[in-house]
């Protein structure tokens, strides 16, 4: 207990010293170095946080890939089985056939938010085509692709929020002085929000 109260009082004693110390008697060259170490500790800190903030957004988009993909592998099975009752509904076959064409190609966040609200718009168009077929409706091969179609869009829901939160975080680190300064010319710049429209938010639902 001594020691540790030693240790205590030597700190204190040190702290003490560093305040009162005479900054003034430093040699310019010294201050040149100290200001020059500050700064690169800075950089150092800035560039590694930005790094590891951008590699977090690429992990949370992938995760979004990962459901988009897993949605539109379900897709094809959705339309055949739905042909089986309403084979005259040509329209809305195609608008989500074209729909996820569109999601397949994206290649960026804007490109995949604007094919993801064409494709949850027309598949809602879809599912509302099959409360006008009973039978369909109680096909089991129906539920089931519709129980996991809701399945994927709650968790490309949660993926989007989480993807979001971290391109928020990182925009953020970017804009804030004087971080804005600085973080460009390393190489760093915004990036996009994956957005859904507002009546694409809502959950793709079928009443049975």
């Amino acid at each position: 207990m001594n020691e540790e109260l030693r240790t205590i009082v030597q700190l204190n004693l040190d702290f003490k010293r560093f305040l009162m110390y005479d900054y003034t008697t430093m040699s310019p060259a010294v201050i040149v170095v100290v200001v020059i170490l500050i700064i690169g500790v800075y950089l150092w800190f800035l560039y590694n946080g930005l790094v590891t903030a951008r590699v977090r957004i690429k992990e949370a988009w992938s995760q979004i890939e990962v459901q988009l993909k897993r949605r539109s592998s379900l897709i094809p099975n959705l339309i055949e089985t739905v042909k089986g009752y309403a084979k005259h509904e040509k329209e809305v076959f195609q608008n989500v056939t074209k729909a996820r064409s569109e999601m397949l190609g994206a290649k960026t966040p804007k490109e995949a938010a604007k094919a993801d609200n064409m494709l949850t718009g027309a598949l809602k168009t879809l599912f509302a085509v099959a409360e006008s077929y009973p039978n369909l409706k109680a096909s089991d091969n129906f539920r089931q692709l519709q129980e996991e179609l809701s399945d994927t869009e709650t968790k490309i829901a949660a993926s989007r929020q989480f993807y979001n939160a971290n391109v928020l975080d990182y925009n953020t680190k970017i804009k804030v002085f004087p971080n804005v300064l600085i973080a460009r010319l390393l190489g760093f710049s915004e990036e996009v929000f994956f957005d859904a429209e507002e009546e694409a938010e809502k959950e793709i639902k079928v009443k049975f």
